[in-house]
Protein backbone atom coordinates (compact mmCIF):
# COMPACT_ATOMS: atom_id res chain seq x y z
CA UNK A 1 0.00 0.00 0.00
CA UNK A 2 1.18 3.29 -1.14
CA UNK A 3 2.68 5.31 2.30
CA UNK A 4 2.81 9.26 3.19
CA UNK A 5 5.59 10.91 2.54
CA UNK A 6 5.39 12.96 5.95
CA UNK A 7 6.20 10.25 8.77
CA UNK A 8 2.81 10.54 10.48
CA UNK A 9 2.02 7.25 11.62
CA UNK A 10 -2.22 6.36 12.75
CA UNK A 11 -2.00 3.31 13.21
CA UNK A 12 -4.80 1.90 15.16
CA UNK A 13 -6.59 5.79 15.22
CA UNK A 14 -10.25 6.15 14.21
CA UNK A 15 -10.83 8.61 11.67
CA UNK A 16 -14.05 10.84 10.92
CA UNK A 17 -14.47 12.51 7.71
CA UNK A 18 -17.67 14.08 6.55
CA UNK A 19 -18.25 15.23 2.97
CA UNK A 20 -15.67 11.97 2.09
CA UNK A 21 -17.88 11.58 -1.04
CA UNK A 22 -16.57 14.88 -2.51
CA UNK A 23 -12.91 15.86 -4.57
CA UNK A 24 -11.03 17.28 -1.57
CA UNK A 25 -12.32 15.09 1.31
CA UNK A 26 -11.95 11.72 -0.85
CA UNK A 27 -8.40 12.56 -1.24
CA UNK A 28 -7.75 13.25 2.33
CA UNK A 29 -9.59 10.02 3.37
CA UNK A 30 -7.12 8.29 1.30
CA UNK A 31 -4.34 9.42 2.92
CA UNK A 32 -5.25 8.87 6.35
CA UNK A 33 -6.30 5.39 5.63
CA UNK A 34 -2.32 5.53 4.03
CA UNK A 35 -1.22 6.73 7.13
CA UNK A 36 -2.71 4.04 9.00
CA UNK A 37 -6.31 5.31 10.66
CA UNK A 38 -9.35 3.21 10.20
CA UNK A 39 -11.49 5.54 8.26
CA UNK A 40 -15.10 6.13 8.54
CA UNK A 41 -16.56 7.90 4.94
CA UNK A 42 -19.49 10.12 6.35
CA UNK A 43 -21.61 11.30 3.15
CA UNK A 44 -25.31 12.12 2.33
CA UNK A 45 -24.75 10.36 -0.99
CA UNK A 46 -23.44 6.97 0.21
CA UNK A 47 -22.76 5.83 -3.61
CA UNK A 48 -20.06 8.49 -3.46
CA UNK A 49 -18.37 7.24 -0.07
CA UNK A 50 -18.61 3.74 -1.09
CA UNK A 51 -16.60 4.14 -4.13
CA UNK A 52 -13.76 5.93 -2.14
CA UNK A 53 -14.07 3.42 0.75
CA UNK A 54 -13.84 0.38 -1.89
CA UNK A 55 -10.94 2.27 -3.25
CA UNK A 56 -9.38 2.37 -0.06
CA UNK A 57 -9.89 -1.05 1.04
CA UNK A 58 -8.08 -2.32 -2.86
CA UNK A 59 -4.74 -0.44 -1.34
CA UNK A 60 -5.19 -2.57 1.79
CA UNK A 61 -6.51 0.05 4.13
CA UNK A 62 -9.96 -0.11 6.66
CA UNK A 63 -12.43 2.09 5.84
CA UNK A 64 -16.49 1.62 5.97
CA UNK A 65 -18.80 4.61 4.57
CA UNK A 66 -22.13 5.75 6.33
CA UNK A 67 -24.85 7.89 4.75
CA UNK A 68 -25.19 10.75 7.01
CA UNK A 69 -26.95 14.23 6.92
CA UNK A 70 -24.31 16.39 8.92
CA UNK A 71 -27.30 18.81 9.50
CA UNK A 72 -29.74 16.26 11.23
CA UNK A 73 -28.17 15.52 14.96
CA UNK A 74 -30.25 12.42 15.72
CA UNK A 75 -28.64 11.16 12.60
CA UNK A 76 -25.07 11.79 13.43
CA UNK A 77 -25.56 11.14 17.15
CA UNK A 78 -27.11 7.05 15.65
CA UNK A 79 -23.86 7.40 12.86
CA UNK A 80 -21.21 7.96 15.77
CA UNK A 81 -22.83 5.18 17.85
CA UNK A 82 -22.33 2.68 14.68
CA UNK A 83 -19.10 3.98 13.70
CA UNK A 84 -18.29 3.31 17.82
CA UNK A 85 -19.67 -0.20 17.48
CA UNK A 86 -17.94 -1.14 13.88
CA UNK A 87 -14.31 0.57 14.58
CA UNK A 88 -14.06 1.67 18.62
CA UNK A 89 -14.51 5.63 19.72
CA UNK A 90 -13.17 8.51 17.35
CA UNK A 91 -9.77 9.77 17.28
CA UNK A 92 -9.91 12.51 14.72
CA UNK A 93 -12.69 14.06 13.22
CA UNK A 94 -11.90 16.13 9.71
CA UNK A 95 -14.88 18.10 9.44
CA UNK A 96 -14.86 18.48 5.22
CA UNK A 97 -19.03 18.79 4.49
CA UNK A 98 -19.24 21.97 3.29
CA UNK A 99 -20.20 24.22 -0.08
CA UNK A 100 -22.10 26.85 -1.71
CA UNK A 101 -25.54 27.56 -3.74
CA UNK A 102 -25.91 29.79 -6.82
CA UNK A 103 -28.84 30.98 -4.71
CA UNK A 104 -26.64 32.96 -2.61
CA UNK A 105 -24.44 34.04 -5.10
CA UNK A 106 -24.67 37.68 -7.25
CA UNK A 107 -24.35 37.73 -11.05
CA UNK A 108 -21.73 40.21 -10.91
CA UNK A 109 -18.66 41.16 -8.94
CA UNK A 110 -19.67 45.53 -8.85
CA UNK A 111 -23.29 47.15 -8.45
CA UNK A 112 -23.96 49.21 -10.77
CA UNK A 113 -27.26 51.86 -11.00
CA UNK A 114 -29.89 49.96 -12.71
CA UNK A 115 -29.03 46.86 -11.52
CA UNK A 116 -32.28 46.57 -9.11
CA UNK A 117 -34.72 46.07 -11.89
CA UNK A 118 -32.37 44.36 -14.11
CA UNK A 119 -31.97 41.06 -15.47
CA UNK A 120 -28.77 40.15 -13.41
CA UNK A 121 -28.93 38.67 -9.77
CA UNK A 122 -27.76 41.37 -7.62
CA UNK A 123 -26.97 41.67 -3.76
CA UNK A 124 -30.85 42.38 -3.36
CA UNK A 125 -31.88 39.09 -5.17
CA UNK A 126 -30.48 36.90 -2.74
CA UNK A 127 -32.31 34.05 -1.92
CA UNK A 128 -33.15 33.91 1.86
CA UNK A 129 -33.25 30.19 1.52
CA UNK A 130 -30.09 30.09 -0.55
CA UNK A 131 -27.90 32.14 2.36
CA UNK A 132 -29.31 29.67 5.56
CA UNK A 133 -28.62 26.58 3.34
CA UNK A 134 -25.20 27.68 3.05
CA UNK A 135 -24.59 28.96 6.69
CA UNK A 136 -26.49 25.77 7.72
CA UNK A 137 -24.12 23.32 5.36
CA UNK A 138 -20.94 25.48 6.33
CA UNK A 139 -21.39 26.24 10.06
CA UNK A 140 -23.83 23.84 11.80
CA UNK A 141 -22.37 20.83 9.37
CA UNK A 142 -19.45 21.59 11.64
CA UNK A 143 -20.65 21.75 14.87
CA UNK A 144 -23.55 18.79 14.62
CA UNK A 145 -20.88 16.59 13.84
CA UNK A 146 -18.70 17.56 16.47
CA UNK A 147 -21.02 17.41 19.13
CA UNK A 148 -21.66 13.91 18.36
CA UNK A 149 -17.84 12.86 17.78
CA UNK A 150 -16.55 14.66 20.05
CA UNK A 151 -18.27 12.94 23.11
CA UNK A 152 -16.00 9.83 22.32
CA UNK A 153 -12.82 12.15 22.12
CA UNK A 154 -13.49 14.01 25.27
CA UNK A 155 -10.79 12.92 28.96
CA UNK A 156 -8.55 10.44 26.04
CA UNK A 157 -5.03 12.16 25.15
CA UNK A 158 -4.68 12.74 21.76
CA UNK A 159 -7.58 13.62 19.84
CA UNK A 160 -7.84 15.88 17.40
CA UNK A 161 -10.43 17.55 15.28
CA UNK A 162 -9.89 19.59 12.19
CA UNK A 163 -12.04 21.85 10.04
CA UNK A 164 -11.83 23.26 6.70
CA UNK A 165 -11.98 26.88 6.36
CA UNK A 166 -10.70 29.08 3.07
CA UNK A 167 -8.51 31.84 2.41
CA UNK A 168 -11.75 34.33 1.59
CA UNK A 169 -12.29 33.96 5.35
CA UNK A 170 -9.55 36.86 5.67
CA UNK A 171 -10.55 38.60 2.90
CA UNK A 172 -13.91 37.94 1.19
CA UNK A 173 -13.91 36.95 -1.96
CA UNK A 174 -17.05 39.17 -4.33
CA UNK A 175 -19.95 37.44 -5.69
CA UNK A 176 -20.20 34.71 -2.88
CA UNK A 177 -21.16 37.00 0.58
CA UNK A 178 -22.67 33.58 2.47
CA UNK A 179 -19.84 31.15 1.34
CA UNK A 180 -17.41 33.64 2.38
CA UNK A 181 -18.99 34.66 5.77
CA UNK A 182 -19.37 30.84 6.76
CA UNK A 183 -16.00 30.05 6.14
CA UNK A 184 -14.56 32.79 8.25
CA UNK A 185 -17.42 31.72 11.05
CA UNK A 186 -15.85 28.24 10.77
CA UNK A 187 -12.42 29.61 11.36
CA UNK A 188 -13.73 31.48 14.70
CA UNK A 189 -15.40 28.59 15.80
CA UNK A 190 -11.87 26.51 14.89
CA UNK A 191 -10.48 28.85 18.06
CA UNK A 192 -13.57 29.14 20.20
CA UNK A 193 -13.63 25.14 19.90
CA UNK A 194 -9.89 25.01 20.58
CA UNK A 195 -10.12 27.14 23.96
CA UNK A 196 -13.23 25.46 24.67
CA UNK A 197 -11.61 21.36 24.55
CA UNK A 198 -8.01 22.48 25.63
CA UNK A 199 -8.52 20.80 29.12
CA UNK A 200 -9.78 17.27 27.99
CA UNK A 201 -6.96 16.27 25.32
CA UNK A 202 -8.76 17.55 22.04
CA UNK A 203 -6.46 19.67 19.97
CA UNK A 204 -8.66 21.72 17.21
CA UNK A 205 -6.91 23.35 13.85
CA UNK A 206 -7.95 23.91 10.64
CA UNK A 207 -6.84 24.51 7.24
CA UNK A 208 -8.01 27.26 4.74
CA UNK A 209 -7.38 26.20 1.17
CA UNK A 210 -7.06 28.88 -1.88
CA UNK A 211 -7.98 28.16 -5.33
CA UNK A 212 -8.27 24.21 -6.08
CA UNK A 213 -10.16 23.81 -8.97
CA UNK A 214 -13.23 20.89 -8.06
CA UNK A 215 -17.06 20.54 -9.39
CA UNK A 216 -18.24 23.72 -6.67
CA UNK A 217 -16.53 26.15 -8.36
CA UNK A 218 -15.61 24.93 -12.05
CA UNK A 219 -18.16 26.99 -13.90
CA UNK A 220 -16.73 29.89 -11.97
CA UNK A 221 -13.53 29.29 -13.06
CA UNK A 222 -13.66 27.70 -16.61
CA UNK A 223 -16.52 28.52 -19.56
CA UNK A 224 -18.38 25.69 -21.08
CA UNK A 225 -15.70 25.37 -23.40
CA UNK A 226 -12.90 25.11 -21.07
CA UNK A 227 -11.21 28.05 -21.76
CA UNK A 228 -10.55 30.11 -18.54
CA UNK A 229 -12.70 32.84 -17.27
CA UNK A 230 -11.74 36.40 -16.09
CA UNK A 231 -12.20 35.31 -12.87
CA UNK A 232 -9.65 32.82 -13.59
CA UNK A 233 -7.14 35.10 -15.26
CA UNK A 234 -7.54 37.82 -11.59
CA UNK A 235 -7.32 34.97 -9.20
CA UNK A 236 -3.74 33.58 -11.16
CA UNK A 237 -3.02 37.28 -11.46
CA UNK A 238 -3.24 37.84 -7.81
CA UNK A 239 -1.51 34.15 -6.65
CA UNK A 240 2.02 34.95 -6.52
CA UNK A 241 2.59 30.83 -7.57
CA UNK A 242 0.64 32.16 -10.54
CA UNK A 243 -1.04 28.99 -10.63
CA UNK A 244 -4.05 26.56 -9.00
CA UNK A 245 -3.19 24.31 -6.37
CA UNK A 246 -3.03 20.56 -6.84
CA UNK A 247 -5.51 18.94 -4.17
CA UNK A 248 -4.12 15.29 -4.99
CA UNK A 249 -0.78 16.54 -3.57
CA UNK A 250 -0.59 19.90 -2.25
CA UNK A 251 -2.98 19.97 0.82
CA UNK A 252 -2.51 16.79 2.52
CA UNK A 253 0.88 17.36 4.12
CA UNK A 254 -0.57 19.94 6.32
CA UNK A 255 -3.13 17.64 7.40
CA UNK A 256 -0.77 15.24 8.04
CA UNK A 257 1.39 17.34 9.78
CA UNK A 258 -1.44 18.97 12.06
CA UNK A 259 -2.53 15.37 13.11
CA UNK A 260 0.52 14.46 14.02
CA UNK A 261 0.52 14.79 17.63
CA UNK A 262 4.15 15.07 18.34
CA UNK A 263 5.21 17.14 16.14
CA UNK A 264 2.38 19.61 16.76
CA UNK A 265 1.20 18.43 20.18
CA UNK A 266 1.37 22.12 21.58
CA UNK A 267 -0.61 23.33 17.91
CA UNK A 268 -4.37 24.20 18.45
CA UNK A 269 -6.26 27.19 17.27
CA UNK A 270 -4.78 28.25 14.16
CA UNK A 271 -6.28 27.86 10.72
CA UNK A 272 -3.39 27.71 8.19
CA UNK A 273 -3.47 28.93 4.48
CA UNK A 274 -2.43 26.54 1.89
CA UNK A 275 -2.83 29.52 -0.88
CA UNK A 276 0.29 29.88 -3.07
CA UNK A 277 0.77 33.02 -1.27
CA UNK A 278 -2.77 34.11 -2.42
CA UNK A 279 -3.49 35.78 0.86
CA UNK A 280 -0.07 37.51 1.54
CA UNK A 281 -0.41 39.50 -1.95
CA UNK A 282 -1.56 43.07 -1.83
CA UNK A 283 -2.12 43.27 -5.56
CA UNK A 284 1.22 45.48 -5.62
Amino acid sequence: MERNVINTDLTGKVAVVTGAGGVLCSTFSKVLARAGAKVALLDLNLEAAQKVADGITEEGGIAKAYSCNVLDKDICYAVADEVQADFGPCDILLNGAGGNSPRATTDKEYFEPGDINGDTKSFFDLDKSGIEFVFNLNFLGALIPTQAFARQMVGREGCNILNISSMNAYTPLTKIPAYSGAKAAISNFTQWLAVHFSKVGIRVNAIAPGFFVGKQNYALLFNPDGTPTKRTEKILAATPMGRFGDSDKELYGTVLFLLNNEAASFITGVTIPIDGGFSAYSGV
